[in-house]
């Protein structure tokens, strides 16, 4: 992937006061999954908008520039990617991807370590954009003329529902919210997927003993 996280980090953080109001509904939306009081790790923290709205005080990141303005909002952040995350086995209670994905060079790899540094019945929750609704496909016929998307590959619910299982992760829950393409009001998220184009997808670690 192309260093424009690095090149134009103030113009990506400044996105999140420009769309001030789909911002907050996607908070709104992600705090329905988000386990209170539960020690967590965003990966693709970026400059640590979401994190900080959560609590949540570690974070991975490869873009110093990114990380650097993470670091200022009182976030520690390890440089690293999510398909190798160095960070010990069942370090988490839970693990939080926004708009992380659509950026992954190898989706299961990175599912499978975000399952090892869980704990049993530990949580990822992930924040995407789906590819199948308004905003996903006016995202991905912009692609090629926006710095930040043109690497990006989007994703269906379903689909990374199904990754997600071969991971080995139970249990899905989902919210959903940006009913709207416009960015007029805060959202009230609602229960399920299919009909908002930030979808929030929250699934279980669960190691299951082996009966002998």
């Amino acid at each position: 992937m192309k260093n424009v996280f690095d090149e134009y980090t103030n113009e990506y953080n400044l996105w999140y006061d420009k769309h001030h109001n789909k911002y907050q509904s996607e908070i709104i939306a992600l705090k329905k999954l988000i386990p209170v009081g539960k020690k967590g790790i965003e990966i693709g923290v970026g400059t640590g908008r979401f994190s900080i709205q959560f609590g949540i005080r570690v974070g991975i990141e490869p873009s110093p520039n990114m990380a650097k303005l993470a670091e200022e909002k009182g976030i520690t952040v390890i440089n690293g990617v999510g398909e190798s995350l160095p960070i010990h086995n069942e370090s988490f209670d839970y693990v939080l991807m926004v708009t992380t994905v659509c950026f992954l060079s190898d989706i299961p790899k990175a599912f499978s370590e975000a399952y090892r540094i869980l704990k049993d019945q530990g949580k990822i929750i992930l924040g995407i954009i789906d590819k199948n609704s308004p905003l996903g496909r006016e995202y991905e016929k912009m692609k090629m003329d926006n710095k930040f998307y043109s690497d990006a590959h989007f994703h269906s619910t379903e689909e990374l529902t199904e990754v997600l299982k071969s991971a080995g992760f139970i249990k899905f829950d989902y919210w959903q919210t940006l009913f709207n393409t416009s960015d007029d009001v805060i959202e009230d998220p609602k229960h399920g997927y299919g009909q908002g184009s930030f979808v929030a997808i929250q699934a279980t670690k669960e190691i299951i003993d082996e009966v002998e």
